[in-house]
């Protein structure tokens, strides 16, 4: 089955052909377009090796992720950083490939700190293993986690090792009507006490707050607390991590990544916060340069996450010195820029 992908892209390499590399499709709206012929990692399934004493499970690239989650469920463990899954259909490994992280990523890590090997093609259709007892780095650089949110740009994963954990053994979620500014000095102020945050949400005046943990940790926080227990958790958390709300439907949506502390940021748009304060979604209209100079203002970055469009500049300009690192790591791992061309940035 190998053959197949190395072949390809050998082929494509040899032709300077680009490929577009995917796996359910259920995030190709993530990042700019991008051109050639597609190259799927559906075939690609199954899960190796599952240890769960270990806290260790790999998995080829195309196996599903609501298989994956399944197969943990039944050990009572979990992908703590919550991946979304934007559909049925989304796999391992385009959710590794995206980087993106669902409620819980401020609280247990996001995609990358979980990715402890990977097995991939890069662009010159040469297999590489790396993590392990392999190969850890190049230059430098862990790039079994580089390939997290590298979008595809830098090879074709194959196959992934990750770090699982135990499911909490409580859970309890909890809603304050609170304005906006009320509710990020909670956040903010809850954060910096021993309270066993899992996750946090504010949207049109409601603070939804989710508490993990040992049994006792979460009635205690619960008491100290107070607010409203939210009967019907579990859906509330789904729906926001794979944004299946009327809310994440407007376009173009913007997700602002600034720091906690940060006041309203008033731009006159519909806005939905997570993360502790972390990230504003807006669904706005504005330009591009307003919303990317408030979130530099901000101490952040703005990225264009669902358009009206096929996207061009989906994400914040590179500093010089970031775009020389960017193409040092391109050239170093697909020469030819065939792999998810200009997927990530427009100038590679």
């Amino acid at each position: 089955m190998l053959d197949t992908f190395i072949d390809r892209i050998r082929a494509a390499h040899a032709e300077g052909s680009p490929l577009i590399l995917q796996g359910g499709g259920s995030k190709t709206f993530y990042g700019n377009a991008d051109e050639g012929e597609v190259l799927s990692t559906r075939a690609l399934t199954g899960i190796v090796d599952y240890q769960p004493k270990e806290l260790v499970l790999t998995a080829r690239a195309g196996t599903p992720l609501a298989e994956i989650e399944a197969a943990l469920a039944e050990r009572n463990q979990m992908l703590a950083f919550e991946p979304p899954h934007f559909g049925g259909a989304a796999t391992l490994g385009g959710s590794i490939a995206t980087g993106l992280s669902g409620p819980r990523r401020p609280y247990a890590g996001a995609a990358r700190d979980f990715v402890l090997g990977v097995r991939m093609i890069d662009g010159t259709g040469q297999p590489l293993r790396f993590g392990g007892q392999v190969i850890k780095n190049v230059a430098g650089y862990d790039v079994s986690r580089l390939m997290a949110g590298a979008l595809g740009t830098l090879g074709l994963i194959t196959e992934m090792s990750l770090k699982v954990l135990p499911k909490p053994a409580a859970e309890t979620t909890l809603q304050f009507e609170l304005d906006e500014t009320a509710a990020i000095e909670n956040m903010n102020r809850w954060a910096g006490q021993p309270l066993p945050l899992s996750a946090t949400s504010w949207h049109a005046g409601l603070l939804t707050v989710r508490l993990s943990g040992a049994e006792s940790a979460v009635h205690a926080a619960q008491a100290r607390l107070g607010g409203e227990w939210l009967h019907d958790a579990a859906a509330f958390w789904q729906r926001l991590r794979d944004q299946a709300t009327p809310f994440f439907d407007k376009r173009p949506l913007w997700r602002l990544a600034v720091k906690p502390t940060t006041p309203p940021l008033n731009l006159g748009s519909a806005e939905w916060i997570e993360w502790g304060g972390a990230v504003r979604w807006l669904a706005s209209d504005l330009p591009a340069t307003t919303l990317r100079d408030a979130a530099k203002t901000a101490g952040g970055h703005a990225t264009l996450f669902r358009g009206t469009a096929p996207v061009d500049g989906a994400f914040a300009p590179l500093t010089p010195a970031l775009l020389t690192l960017h193409r040092n790591l391109k050239q170093r791992f697909d020469p030819k820029g065939i792999l998810n061309r200009g997927r990530l940035h427009p100038e590679f």
